[in-house]
């Protein structure tokens, strides 16, 4: 039987062929190439072909390997592009153990808290100074804080009269009262009063009233001497208080408010 120079290349480079020949068929292909003649050798029932599916005739069923054992020199195939490598001449890592940590790892922990103490130190006095700025300039200014205490000098002011004075944006009125003043107040009953109050609990000296001149019904500056008391009145709204600023009539709830003071000496008061 004739062979195809294919074939017998096919069989020779193993690779994959169909191969409906018999056991004879198989032997004579090896025996008709010329450079397997003498080195390959088929026996009639090849190890690869034991247990393979016939047909009736005596040929293969399925396709077969044909691993044809290569005969010669055969060249070495290499993994790397170059057959050999220069050492000398290879990538030479440098040497970082001079640079290396030799301290025991309690000194790196004891860095390690040390840092973050004072990170945490610096955080914490960088929020008190910022929440102190912040309260300064939320508080008063220079110019308010000069009004917190206001110094009258009572020598001005004569007796049975009248002073009108400005302190933290409201009205102070301060009157000189004479004797005749002091004894209505004092012979006023409480029972007549709708904020019971007497004179000696709104004055610290009986001849010296300190009152803030807003009403309290809404807010309105009352006209001193003037009223149905011979106190202060209220034109807004028709509120009358007598000579020591309690309210007698009309809709104030409540008497003039007393602010805090003191007298610095016989004739000088600090208001504030």
């Amino acid at each position: 039987m004739a062979v195809s120079p294919r074939l017998a290349t096919a069989a020779f480079n193993r690779t994959f062929i169909n191969a409906p020949y018999t056991a004879a068929a198989i032997k004579q292909l090896f025996e008709s190439s010329s450079n397997l003649r003498s080195t390959i050798h088929v026996s009639p029932n090849p190890s690869w072909a034991v247990g393979a599916k016939r047909r009736s005739d005596g040929s293969i069923l399925s396709k077969t390997i044909l691993n044809a054992a290569p005969t010669g020199n055969i060249q070495k195939r290499l993994s790397s592009s170059s057959a050999a490598v220069d050492s000398s001449k290879s990538t030479i890592v440098p040497d970082f153990s001079k640079y290396r940590k030799s301290s025991e790892p309690n000194t790196s922990r004891a860095f390690a808290y040390l840092m973050v103490g004072t990170t945490g130190a610096l955080t914490a006095v960088g929020a008190k100074n910022s929440i102190t700025d912040f309260l300064v300039n939320m508080s008063a200014s220079a110019d308010v804080l000069a009004l917190a205490k206001v110094e009258v000098d009572l020598t001005k002011i004569p007796e049975g009269k009248n002073v009108v004075i400005k302190w933290r944006g409201k009205p102070v009125f301060i009157r000189h009262r004479t004797e005749s003043e002091i004894s209505e107040a004092n012979a006023t009953q409480l029972s007549e009063l709708r904020d019971p109050q007497s004179d000696s609990d709104r004055v610290k000296k009986p001849e010296w009233l300190v009152m803030l001149g807003v009403c309290t019904h809404l807010g309105c500056v009352p006209i001193g001497e003037a009223g149905d008391y011979g106190g202060w009145y209220c034109p807004c709204h028709g509120s009358h208080y007598d000579i020591s600023g309690r309210i007698r009539k009309g809709p104030a709830p409540l008497n003039l408010e007393i602010p805090q003071y003191e007298f610095e000496g016989e004739d000088s008061l600090i208001i504030g």
